[in-house]
């Protein structure tokens, strides 16, 4: 005897990998119907998306909002092909709207620690390079 679906039962695959909904005939319904080149679009739009977000990552570090806007876009690249992203990207955008009218209601403040942020941080790339910290370092833990 098969197993009865309920309301609350998620179709299979959606958990994590779940595909958006496209329309029929679309460029990505094409795509989606060859198999392997189905798969290649949804690697490329997973890379994409994870270069985006990784580059917020990386700007976790700077004071101000400059971290929002790439992890945003990386969600949002996610939610073009991915159902559990879309879920966070509209999360992500409600976020990013809400320090957009933080920024807008500080402008000066908002933009003195966003550049700021930016000299701090070329600050730290000169000394890195120009100090050769990284084989210095290395040297250090006895890696070289």
């Amino acid at each position: 005897m098969a197993a009865q679906r309920t309301d609350t039962d998620e179709p299979v695959g959606t958990a994590l990998g779940g595909q958006r909904p496209v329309r029929p005939g679309s460029f990505r319904d094409r795509v989606r119907r060859r198999p392997v080149l189905g798969r290649l679009w949804r690697a490329g739009v997973f890379l994409a998306g994870l270069v985006c977000i990784a580059a917020g990552g990386a700007l976790v570090v700077l004071p101000g909002p400059l971290t929002i806007p790439p992890i945003v876009l990386g969600l949002w690249i996610w939610s073009t092909e991915f159902e559990w992203a879309h879920r966070f990207f509209v999360k992500g955008k409600e976020k990013g709207l809400e320090a957009w009218r933080q920024a807008q209601r500080h402008p000066v403040s908002s933009t003195v620690v966003t550049v700021g942020g930016l000299v701090l941080a070329g600050a730290v790339i000169w000394a890195v390079l120009h100090y050769d910290l990284v084989a210095r370092a290395k040297d250090a833990v006895g890696l070289s």
